[in-house]
């Protein structure tokens, strides 16, 4: 293990010093640990690096904002160890980085096995929803469901110990790591980029995977040049746990043949030339607006952001000529939301306050929803009405906190 400067991880090596490097990423809420199984057999012919997330496994607490950071992070980590170019597999977010790291580093990669992955996982709603409730009540509700996400029944009832295990990783991560992971999964979205990546790739998925399924992994073939399909009888998403063997056989087969040459320097693609520069007339008044970000693309994916799609979509639809989302789409939040001079979360702040004192209940409610998504936690929101209580007058606070209340209520509390 190597101590960990804030822009590179944890890691851990395997295997002889002088064979080829294949590098494993984990899934959310695991640690390096989810490929012990794999280890004997691959360190015959690799060297192995695995690496823990952020704040996974004991790592130190320094949340991601991206999976491109995260692979940023992996691909200094292999530098200073000396490695240029590697093999990589990686399950759900760890194939996520292997899927960036093919697209913006494909001179590093020499192959690719992406196992329980997903160019697109879930929807921003669904992760930012997560995210809510970790930041409201910790992990114990991850912790309590990934063994029906993880794993088949058949199994979670043969092998309560490691279950167990399996659980207690989702308890020793750090919460706010966590919730980056999931922010940035909530935006990783690489659907139309599939067709530039020319490594050949495995695409290994569990048969009975509910997370990212053989639907997801039918996605990543038809989309990639040189991959082809694994699936794997009687595995759900922690397939490298559920069925060793057979992942491990179907990672050596894949990998067989295609160890990189790690003689001499690595040979970086050379950005494409500048065209000679060439005088030219200043732009005119309509040109430089043109060349501005469009008000309402801004504002529409920004109101996506912190309203989620749900409610965006049923409030188009609700109103699909009058021109009145446009308004407010263009000019609440292209125009005002995406100012630099606040942050989301006092924005946030300072909505809930107009809307109770105004008494608009209903966008109250919205709003209330927008600030637990915006990381204001449940007792800030309480402590928010409280002082609009001195300022909006009493009636108006109380009224304001039954709704807060019961939309904290529906947000935070985990699914049955």
């Amino acid at each position: 293990m190597s101590e960990t400067p804030t822009n590179t991880l944890q890691y851990r090596l395997d295997g002889r010093e002088d064979a080829p490097v294949l590098v494993i990423g984990p899934s959310l809420g695991t640690t390096w640990h989810m490929w012990d199984r794999q280890i004997p057999e691959l360190t015959r012919d690799w060297r192995v690096v695995r690496f823990d997330l952020p704040g996974h496994g004991g790592a130190p607490a320094e949340a991601f904002t991206s999976v491109a950071e995260l692979g940023d992070r992996l691909l200094a980590t292999l530098d200073t160890i000396g490695v240029q170019r590697f093999g990589y597999a990686g399950c759900s977010l760890g194939g996520a980085v292997g899927l960036d790291l093919a697209l913006r580093a494909p001179h590093r990669v020499s192959s690719l096995a992406l196992v329980a992955t997903s160019p697109r996982f879930g929807s921003a709603d669904e992760f930012r929803q997560r995210g809510v409730i970790v930041r409201a009540n910790g992990l114990e509700p991850m912790a309590r469901t990934a063994p029906e996400q993880w794993f088949t029944s058949v199994f979670a009832g043969a092998q309560p110990a490691i279950v167990d295990w399996a659980v207690q990783m989702v308890r020793a991560t750090d919460p706010a790591c966590y919730i980056a992971a999931c922010e940035a999964l909530a935006v990783f979205d690489v659907r139309d980029a599939l067709d530039r990546i020319t490594i050949p790739a495995l695409v290994l998925v569990g048969s009975e995977d509910q997370v990212t399924g053989p639907a997801e992994a039918r996605t990543l073939v038809a989309g990639i040049a040189d991959a082809r399909l694994a699936v794997v009888p009687g595995a759900s998403h922690l397939a490298p746990v559920e069925q060793p063997a057979a992942v491990t056989d179907l990672l050596v087969e894949h990998f067989a043949g295609t160890a990189p040459d790690t003689s001499g320097t690595l040979t970086v693609p050379p950005p494409p030339a500048a065209p000679a520069p060439v005088a030219e007339p200043a732009p005119a008044a309509d040109a430089t607006e043109a060349a501005r970000p469009d008000p309402y693309e801004t504002g529409l994916g920004l109101r996506r952001e912190v309203l989620g799609d749900a409610h965006v979509d049923q409030a188009l639809a609700d109103d699909p000529d009058s021109g009145f989302q446009e308004l407010v789409t263009r000019y609440a939040w292209g125009e005002v939301w995406s100012r630099e001079s606040l942050d989301r979360r006092t924005r946030s702040a300072v909505t809930l306050t107009a809307l109770i004192a105004g008494g608009h209940h209903e966008a109250l409610a919205d709003h209330t929803r927008a600030a637990l998504r915006n990381s204001l936690s449940p007792d800030e929101l309480r402590e928010i009405v409280l002082h609009t209580a001195v300022y909006c007058g009493l009636p108006a606070a109380e009224s304001a906190l039954r709704v807060v209340t019961r939309v904290i209520r529906e947000e935070t509390t985990p699914p049955a």
